[in-house]
Order: C-alpha cells, then structure tokens, then sequence
C-alpha cells in the first residue's frame, strides 16, 4: 500500500467517525461548557486535535473517549483565560434532538438550565458520570482530579441538581 492511498485511508476512516459521532460530541460539549457556540468551538478545537494524534488514536480504539478528554481539557483552558478577561453571558438552549428523546422539551430545558447554575467541576462530574455513564476512575482520569474527588464532585452536584429542580412549595 503506498504512501497515498494510507493517508485516503487514515483520512476516509476520520471523516466516518466524525461523522457518526459529531452530533452527539457536540452536545457533550454544549453539556460540558453550557453554550452552543462555545460547544462548537470546543468540539472543532478536539476534531483538530483527533485529526492530528489520529493514527495512534485509531491503533488505541478509543477515539471517543479522547475527544471528550480534549472537551474537557480545553474547556478547562478557555474558562481560565475567560477568567483573565472580562466576563462572558453565557446563552442556554435547547437540546438537539437526535438521541434521548425521552424527556419532554421543558424537562430538558430546566435540566441543562439547572446543570449552568451549578458549579463547574459539579456539572461536569455529573456530566460525565451520569449523562455520558463513565465510570468513577474514567471520570477522574478525562477530569485530572482524584477518584475521591469525583464522587465528592458528583454527590454534591446531584444534590444541588435536586434542588434546582423540586418544584417551588406551595405556602
């Protein structure tokens, strides 16, 4: 096989993966950071970043699982120079609507506006553990922070989630 026709290959396998899996990258990214434009930059910082560690990550098989370390990681770095400026609004929407169409529109729009109000490392444990269904130790390593952490993180943030979401007592 020359030279040539492994780089189309390389290249033909990127475009399917990217293409299976862009939509549903795009909205852990939006579940990560809260902000679809701010979504779209971070998943096309992590496809770029895919495409050029591509060939080892094919030989690994876990291609989505390093996009969603990038996610994270280059949300954590957007978010600490955004600190170093001033301040952005962060706009909601809704949802894509390609997979999990079990909660109605209003239920998911008072989901992913509760997971803004929570603290970042909260909503992204959460995120992560509940949403994408990671494990404790997976959670950890696509975060860099312990294991106890994680499930500090988590326990906290689905406390604040609950409350977030009960609905205001009728006095």
């Amino acid at each position: 096989m020359t030279l040539l026709q492994r780089r189309a290959n390389r290249e033909a396998d990127y475009v399917d993966f990217v293409a299976a899996r862009r939509l549903h990258l795009r909205r852990v990214a939006y579940a990560i950071c809260g902000d679809w434009h701010l979504a779209d930059d971070l998943l096309q910082d992590a496809l770029v970043k895919l495409y050029v560690a591509w060939p080892r990550v094919r030989r690994d098989q876990q291609p989505e699982a390093y996009v969603r370390q990038i996610l994270v990681r280059v949300n954590i770095d957007e978010h600490r120079r955004r600190m170093r400026r001033a301040p952005t609004v962060t706009l909601t929407e809704g949802m894509d609507s390609e997979q999990r169409e079990a909660l109605p529109t209003e239920e998911r729009s008072a989901l992913f506006e509760a997971l803004q109000q929570m603290p970042e490392m909260q909503r992204k444990s959460v995120v992560l553990r509940h949403w994408l269904g990671l494990s404790v130790e997976e959670t950890a390593g696509e975060l860099g922070i312990s294991e106890g952490t994680v499930k500090s993180h988590t326990s906290r943030g689905l406390d604040a989630l609950r409350r977030l979401l009960e609905p205001a007592e009728q006095d």
